[in-house]
């Protein structure tokens, strides 16, 4: 069999975003693959199956590039951290992004397998233990870190819909410059007066450029 089952996923979600569910037959997919259709059962017994696994890798990558941020010192660290790996694997992984975010009714199921429910609620409580540690350690203001999550979630994502859609006008390059600056809005509203006065000192103190890296991740 020529195809690889990652080519195999690749070429399925390629076909999946450019025709939509009804342009994704078994039989068009194994042509793309280079393969006879009924070899691609060796691999998945149907469409529904091949679907769920290609969601399935995508939110085990997706993982991957936030728990990146968990190998930072600090809890702000981390949350920047995390925030780079999210932009990191929209930009570079854009059809799993994309899909990811397709729904289950998108993707002709009920409903997801479980273990993908169990991966998203896995990726909710990801983001709700970095606000709730920031928000422990006095840098972002007390509140419920769930809300705040959101609101974070909900800024990021419309971002890059927004850019995969082509409405940015920019670049890669444009679009991570964007994504700074628009988060330095974002999390000047929500960072502490403490945590801003203590980041002010640390910019003579620390280093000029040390601080206003931090500074800038957290729009201060």
């Amino acid at each position: 069999m020529q195809g690889t089952r990652e080519e195999i996923l690749a070429r399925a979600s390629e076909l999946y975003l450019t025709d939509g569910l009804a342009g994704l037959s078994m039989r068009k997919l194994a042509k793309e693959v280079g393969v006879t259709a009924p070899a691609l059962y060796r691999y998945y017994e149907g469409r529904e199956a091949l679907l769920a696994d290609l969601v399935r890798q995508a939110h085990h990558v997706f993982l991957d590039y936030l728990r990146r941020g968990l190998e930072a010192s600090t809890p702000v660290e981390r949350l920047a951290s995390a925030a780079q790996g999210y932009f990191d694997f929209a930009l570079e992984h854009p059809r799993w992004y994309a899909i990811m975010f397709s729904g289950s009714e998108r993707l002709g199921m009920d409903a997801l397998p479980d273990d993908i429910e169990a991966m998203g609620c896995a990726i909710h409580q990801f983001w709700n233990d970095r606000v709730n540690e920031c928000m422990r350690a006095g840098v972002l203001k007390e509140g419920d870190p769930e809300d705040v999550s959101i609101t974070m979630w909900a800024h990021a994502h419309g971002l890059v819909q927004l850019y995969q859609q082509g409405r940015l006008n920019t670049d890669a390059d444009g679009f991570r410059s964007l994504v700074k600056a628009s988060s330095e809005r974002l999390f000047a509203g929500v960072v502490t007066d403490e945590f801003r006065s203590r980041v002010e000192q640390q910019k003579v103190s620390l280093g000029a450029e040390m601080a206003s890296g931090v500074a800038a991740q957290l729009g201060i």
